[in-house]
């Protein structure tokens, strides 16, 4: 509670601070083209860090009030010189929606009105990609960007886009981490999930089988699925085949790695991760309880759970929000397990382009998007898990109705993992979906997709030593 409280006080001396000199910069005080006093006087002034002293400072400047003159001092400037500032934000309409972005948008427009933010709803499909054009072509100062574009970003090499973000200690570590490369973090994190399993609670009940927990094994999933299935009304269990974060957990869960020998061969025809393949495999072959041949889009698996046609989803939290007032009685819990627990996370962060004219009111966007106060209200009124770790953490009467395992995510940390943890690239794994998709199917045995496979990995890492880039 102490800490709670300390971390209270210190935001509203920050608070304080920006209210004030802004204030003396309005009424006079500090006339424009006068400077203000030192970083070291005002930490005494206000009893706060040099590097709340800065943030504080970088708000005024984003405002428009002031511009930081380099060994020099904070200048006033006239009040009307950053008027009409539009910083435009590139993000994924589906993401947005299930934040809340539009609210949050206009609350940052009231705080700062010297700042427009223009949005722009970029497609899923090709996201990547469409980023790194967008970004290059200076037709975007933010954007949304989770941790697998990121991870494309770095391959492509072109992770100089991104502007070095001052660390938030504030937010989860292990949110932050996947951000960081050669010291500087180049991602904020806003929101994240791992991958969980959400059921349907009437469901179980009907049918007479317990809700999952910790303990269950995939065996256990497939055995009550064929249970939980209704011939002609509903399958047991569903996730969408393809999707990135869905058919590599087994490899990730079967304790293998792809690692190549000192002459960049691969030799997997002992793999462990190909044999987790198979565990998947195995429920493809169950057509009672997984639905194969509706794998379409990535839409899918939850679109068939609110129609109450499957029992048990493969999802995330980010997908929780569309239940929110859909009148189903459903709960969360962790994946089943195989050699281990292990489970993806997925983090959606902000990113600042470095090319962006307006940086210093792209910056404030971010950081009021990451505050504890926007955070806060991101954590009451969705079914979002925020990187804001005070601001998830918060206890008070609930606003919403949430699963009561909703928090369980907590217990599961130590499960999260990235899809590099593997050793395989964005790129490789790309490039492997098609032969993994084949045998998944039945249309290829093991042996092939071992031989293939260890033709295609060295080729992807070859590509990707000469540098490749998605700009022309």
């Amino acid at each position: 509670m102490q800490k709670r409280n300390s971390r209270k006080h210190f935001r509203a001396r920050l608070d304080e601070m920006i209210a004030t000199l802004r204030e003396e910069i309005i009424s006079g005080k500090f006339p424009v083209e006068s400077y203000l006093p030192s970083e070291s006087d005002l930490e005494l002034r206000f009893q706060l860090s040099n590097n709340s002293i800065r943030k504080g400072l970088e708000t005024l400047v984003a405002e428009g009030l002031i511009e930081k003159i380099a060994r020099v001092g904070n200048k006033v400037i006239s009040p009307s010189h950053m008027k009409g500032t539009v910083i435009k934000f590139g993000y994924v309409q589906a993401t947005g929606e299930l934040a809340g972005v539009d609210g949050m948008l206009k609350a940052f427009h009231e705080k700062y009105p010297h700042i427009q933010v223009q949005p722009v709803e970029l497609a899923s499909m090709n996201y990547s990609r469409t980023l790194l054009e967008y970004m290059d072509a200076e037709m975007l100062d933010v954007a949304m960007i989770n941790n697998n574009s990121f991870q494309d970003f770095a391959e492509a090499g072109q992770t100089g886009l991104l502007e070095p973000l001052e660390v938030d200690s504030e937010l989860y570590p292990f949110a932050t981490s996947p951000f960081e490369q050669e010291g500087s973090t180049l991602v904020q994190p806003f929101i994240l999930s791992p991958v969980i399993l959400c059921y349907n609670k009437d469901h179980f009940r009907d049918s007479r089988v317990p809700e999952p927990d910790s303990s269950w094994t995939w065996q256990d999933l497939f055995r009550f699925g064929k249970q939980l299935a209704v011939k002609g009304k509903r399958f047991g269990f569903y996730f969408y085949l393809p999707s990135r974060n869905r058919w590599p957990i087994f490899m990730l869960q079967s304790g293998g790695k792809f690692e190549a020998d000192n002459n960049g061969e691969y030799h997997l025809a002992a793999s462990k991760a190909v044999e987790g393949l198979g565990i998947c495999r195995e429920l493809m072959e169950m057509t009672d309880v997984f639905p194969v041949l509706l794998s379409e889009s990535d839409a899918d698996a939850e679109a068939l759970f609110l129609d109450g046609k499957v029992s048990v989803i493969m999802t995330t939290y980010y997908f929780l929000n569309q239940l929110k007032d859909a009148g189903i009685s459903f709960d969360v819990s962790p994946l089943p397990g195989l050699e281990n627990n292990k489970t993806l996370l997925i983090v959606n962060g902000l990113a600042v382009n470095s090319r962006s004219r307006s940086k210093e009111a792209a910056k404030l966007l971010v950081q009021f998007m990451t505050s504890y106060e926007t955070q806060l209200k991101i954590r009451n009124q969705t079914l979002n898990i925020t990187a804001h770790r005070a601001a998830m953490e918060w206890q008070g009467e609930e606003s919403i109705y949430r699963p009561s395992r909703f928090f369980m995510y907590r217990e599961i940390i130590p499960t999260f993992r990235l899809i590099t943890e593997m050793g395989l690239s964005n790129n490789q794994l790309k490039e492997m979906q098609r032969e993994a998709m084949q045998f998944l199917s039945g249309l290829q045995d093991r042996e092939t997709l071992c031989q293939r496979l260890e033709q295609l990995l060295p080729s992807v890492d070859k590509e990707q030593g000469e540098g490749q880039s998605f700009i022309g």
